[in-house]
């Protein structure tokens, strides 16, 4: 009887070719779901456990700075404790999660797609950290410096709502994330055969005004805020352009050619 079940089970999960059923990829995807799901809610406890340390690492930036933190309403202290250990789990989730979705496409890929697909995750990851860690340590602080040190009545000094400061870091966290992944955007695409370094250079100075106008909308509205997400952009653009120009892939006609044959012979199958 037992065996019965088993062959069953299997039956459901794979087919007579040895192929993966609809249904074995449903509950392979509802597992894999599930991992996520379960390392998101142990993030969370963990880093509930844990918050008050988050909280001093992130206004350890603005100590020196003798910035003074208040909370505005009875429950913003508190809920900034729930905010960033949500936020710090959502961190420590989001590469298992890539992991499980490498994991669930990785059958269907070939040997150089799996090798692509695996730089891709790790060397995205490794950029996203270095935008965050550039921030924290050099962005951030000379920003909060400059800030308030600015000249102006002596009377006014900086009381700053804690949950408006955790907003700042958040906001420059990801912005800085983001944008160190241009390089990495860059060689896929050069990859494609759409980001062409010769149209790159060309176009370099369309880019630079492109770059400080996306600056200063996503950037509070600080001139310095603006330079500091603007300059690294430029610099991470001129280096894009140099990587292009090794991972630049054009699209010949012989790939057109190869496309059209696969699609006649999937289309006589």
């Amino acid at each position: 009887m037992a065996t019965n079940v088993k062959r069953k089970k299997k039956a459901e999960v794979m087919s007579d070719d040895g192929s993966m059923t609809l249904t074995g990829h449903l509950k392979e995807l509802r597992n894999r779901l599930i991992i996520c799901a379960a390392v998101f809610v142990v993030g969370v406890i963990g880093f509930l456990a844990i918050s008050d340390k988050l909280i001093d690492l992130l206004t350890a930036m603005a100590m020196n700075a003798n910035y003074t933190f208040v909370f505005l309403a009875p429950q913003e202290k508190l809920m900034q404790y729930f905010r960033v250990s949500l936020i710090a789990a959502v961190i420590v989730t989001i590469p298992v999660a890539l992991y499980q979705v490498y994991a669930f496409a990785k059958p269907g890929l070939k040997r150089s797609e799996r090798f692509f697909f695996r730089l891709v995750l790790l060397f995205g990851l490794a950029l996203f950290c270095v935008g965050v860690l550039f921030a924290y340590k050099v962005t951030l602080p000379f920003m909060l410096n400059f800030l308030v040190t600015l000249e102006g009545t002596d009377y006014i000094t900086a009381s700053i709502s804690i949950e408006s400061y955790i907003n700042l870091c958040l906001t420059m966290f990801i912005i800085f994330g983001c944008v160190f992944e241009m390089p990495l955007v860059t060689i896929i695409l050069a990859k494609m055969g759409i980001a062409n370094p010769e149209i790159m250079k060309k176009g370099r100075g369309v880019a630079i005004v492109l770059i400080f106008l996306v600056a200063a909308i996503i950037t509070p509205p600080d001139i310095v805020s603006q330079c500091f997400v603007a300059v690294p952009m430029c610099l991470l653009y001129f280096i894009s352009i140099f990587l292009s120009g090794i991972f630049y892939k054009p699209k010949t006609d012989d790939d057109d050619e190869d496309e059209d044959d696969e699609e006649e012979s999937s289309d006589e199958e």
